[in-house]
């Protein structure tokens, strides 16, 4: 089944082709700007750093339901090898990684997701190839993603720790975490949405956290993050929107929204159990954020190891 048209006027009208020009590939990133940047380092008032990434190892998220997105394989390939012959002299250990790189904390190109042949911005869907990746809206288009972020602790905000399985996340319940915040969001900020569904995986409830029904975004959020300019979203959970979705017939409808057409950079796998504690402590829900994908040339997505600075 095609995009309904309901969905497809939405999408129209939040879109932002055209926005940054006709050979855009960055989207809602070019909202970060200098004052963006100068915002998110005003928000950094003790120093105190939070790191939001999960481990890089076998434990991941991923259970195979993705063919190809395999949890992070550390394979040693040299141990204390003395490479003159003495193991008096220079003696050096060397690893791989292999991994998924939507199998970890990470940052989607807006090249992962597409409708009708498109990419964001008229891009044609082409131009991901398996000899070359994302030729156009790949993540190493994306320099850096460095701003103020604005933890909206949803699940906080409702009163629990965790939200229920399949919680549908409306823009009332943004209004809400946005009040707990008490701070307003801006044109370019990053909004972190914590649901509390990363202490499952934090538990070593891999089947809870991956399998289980997930709760999320909704179309219903999409107008919001348009209406707020919001420069990207990252989510503590796997899918980012509610799992199963929320029309059986269309499949992960706030991914084509979102990426292809606003152009909003999305993260998930984001640890922000941490975060949400130490702003609870402090009453402030701001900071700078340093996220920065690694520039996998061609991919359509990234690991990132995130850091708060409060």
């Amino acid at each position: 089944m095609s995009l309904p048209a309901e969905l497809r006027a939405l999408g129209a009208e939040v879109s932002n082709w055209g926005r940054w020009g006709d050979d855009d590939e960055l989207g809602t990133l070019n909202l970060i700007d200098a004052a963006a940047v100068q915002r998110g380092l005003a928000a950094a008032r003790t120093g105190e750093r939070i790191p939001l990434a999960i481990r890089l190892d076998a434990n991941g998220p991923q259970l195979g339901t993705i063919p190809g997105r395999i949890n992070p394989l550390h394979t040693m390939v040299a141990i204390n090898t003395a490479y003159t012959g003495d193991i008096g002299d220079f003696c050096c250990s060397d690893d791989t990684l292999t991994l998924g790189l939507q199998a970890c904390t990470h940052w989607d190109a807006l090249a992962h997701v597409s409708y009708d042949g498109l990419l964001y911005n008229g891009h044609p869907a082409s131009s991901v190839t398996a000899e070359r990746g994302a030729t156009r809206c790949g993540i190493h288009r994306v320099t850096s993603i460095v701003g103020r972020a604005i933890l909206l602790d949803v699940a906080r905000a409702l009163g629990t720790e965790r939200l229920a399985p399949r919680h549908l996340i409306s823009q009332g319940d943004l209004d809400a975490a946005v009040a707990l915040a008490g701070v307003q969001v801006e044109a370019g900020d990053i909004v972190l949405v914590r649901t509390g569904q990363m202490a499952l995986l934090k538990a070593r409830d891999r089947e809870g956290y991956t399998l289980g029904d997930q709760p999320g975004l909704t179309v219903d959020t999409v107008p919001w993050m348009r209406r707020h300019d919001v420069a990207a979203v990252a989510t503590d959970t796997l899918a980012m929107e509610v799992f199963p979705c929320e029309d059986p017939a269309v499949l992960f409808p706030v991914h084509m929204l979102q990426l292809r057409d606003m152009g909003l950079t999305q993260g998930q796998n984001f640890d922000l159990e941490a975060l949400s504690a130490h702003c609870a402590d402090d009453g402030r829900y701001d900071m700078l954020l340093v996220a920065n994908p690694e520039p996998v040339t061609g991919g359509v997505g990234a690991p990132t190891s995130p850091v708060a600075i409060k």
